[in-house]
């Protein structure tokens, strides 16, 4: 491949953010050793991993021994061996050669790299000076460096779940916006949802609520605002950070083993040094697990405000918005079976409601509207009764007072009698 200068090597292959350890401590030699090293096609990124996984086991053989002069060696090689495991990710980014299995291979043998040195570091320093604290020592560094890991895992694994969750229900809320507003489909751009943690990762140095402006408010989901509301200084230390590609997780997976494995064999305090460690790798999952507690809650808030019922204001239903006759709509909706009349089977009683009063016209009108009068005899005694009273000349019935009596008939409709 073409030479390449140290400033486009370190542009391409280093990480924007990374461990504090790695930036400062790793970074540098191995950009230098990639340069070499990728000048030779027969290193792969998966033989370098090999390589670190057995320079590793070289460190642990060494850190058995238990004497000063081994922890030193073993502490040299465990960073080299770390080196070598940050070379390969490096390579596979520079070449473009990199592989899902090279990604589990990475992190299946950093897991037995640190299984071995924690047995032999902590191991050896039993035999030495039989001190049963350092077997307590090893559970709890392999303990920790599988519960940091694993964690990690989950909780990202639990992440992109909510993120898809609230793109798949935002997009069919776009939809159902559209169709109710009877418009065509929408353009990708309009469909596109942005989170705020993937626009703070690009743009580290910016404020969230920038570039929530510059994204459009409506299509940004920000699943970490009640940590920066109740920690507003955290946006600030961060941005600190990264302006040296420095994470704010401080204390990792990564400076835990690097203090387990060299910091505590060349001070010659490996006792105390793990515990202090373990005890900062700690308090940092703690905030890691809050951190995520808040954006669950966050994601609920945001899921709930989905799912209310899109606002009709302004809008005409579906079935008016092409005329008053309802022209969308097929077939008029009213003529259903529920709306209609019972049969005379189901309910022999049933009538229409007659007209109660006839239109007003000349006296000897006679009411449009005949009556059917129904088999019982209470109901054809008052029709004759009716029919005698409307052929004695009463067919102009009007609205009297309530209670209002003509003065030489009891029919409240007679017109006459009330003048």
């Amino acid at each position: 491949m073409a030479k390449l200068s140290l400033r486009a090597v370190q542009k391409l292959t280093c990480k924007k953010r990374d461990a504090w350890w790695t930036v400062i401590l790793v970074d540098p030699v191995a950009t230098r050793m990639l340069i070499v090293m990728a000048r030779f096609n027969f290193i792969t990124p998966n033989r370098v991993t090999w390589a670190a996984l057995f320079v590793g086991l070289g460190s642990a053989g060494f850190f058995l021994k238990g004497d000063l002069q081994s922890l030193i060696i073993g502490a040299a090689l465990y960073h080299l061996s770390f080196i070598l495991d940050c070379i390969d990710g490096k390579l596979a980014r520079l070449k473009g050669n990199g592989t899902v299995f090279g990604g589990w291979l990475d992190y299946v043998f950093d897991r037995i790299r640190v299984l071995f040195c924690a047995l032999a570091l902590m191991g050896g320093q039993y035999l030495r000076n039989g001190d049963e604290r350092f077997l307590l020592a090893a559970l709890m560094v392999v303990f920790l460096d599988m519960l940091r890991y694993v964690d990690a895992l989950q909780i990202y694994k639990m992440r992109m779940s909510m993120r898809t969750k609230i793109e798949k229900v935002t997009r069919e809320r776009q939809e159902a916006e559209r169709v109710a507003a009877d418009e065509g489909p929408a353009e990708p751009e309009a469909q596109q949802i942005r989170f705020m943690e993937d626009l703070l990762r690009e743009n580290p140095e910016a404020e969230a609520e920038v570039l929530k402006e510059q994204a459009g408010a409506r299509h940004v989901v920000d699943l970490h605002a009640q940590f920066r509301h109740r920690f507003p200084w955290y946006l600030r230390v961060r941005q600190a950070l990264l302006r040296s590609r420095i994470r704010p997780h401080l204390v990792s997976g990564i400076e835990f083993q690097m203090f387990v494995f060299i910091v505590g064999p060349l001070i010659g305090r490996i006792l105390l040094t793990t515990v202090v460690s373990a005890i900062l790798l700690g308090i940092f999952e703690l905030v890691i697990m809050y951190k995520f507690w808040l954006s669950t809650r966050d994601f609920t808030q945001v899921m709930a405000e989905l799912a209310q019922p899109p606002s009709g204001a302004g809008s005409i239903a579906p079935h008016l918005h092409r005329g008053r006759h309802r022209r969308g709509v097929p077939g008029d909706p009213l003529a259903g079976p529920e709306f209609q009349a019972p049969p005379a089977h189901e309910d022999p009683g049933f009538q229409p409601y007659p007209e109660p009063y006839p239109a007003y016209g000349a006296p000897d009108q006679q009411p449009t509207q005949t009556f059917q009068p129904l088999p019982t005899p209470a109901y054809q005694q008052m029709t004759q009764a009716y029919q005698q009273v409307r052929a004695q000349g009463y067919g102009r019935p009007v609205y009297g007072a309530p209670g209002a009596v003509p003065p030489h008939h009891g029919y409240p409709g007679d017109r006459e009698g009330v003048g």
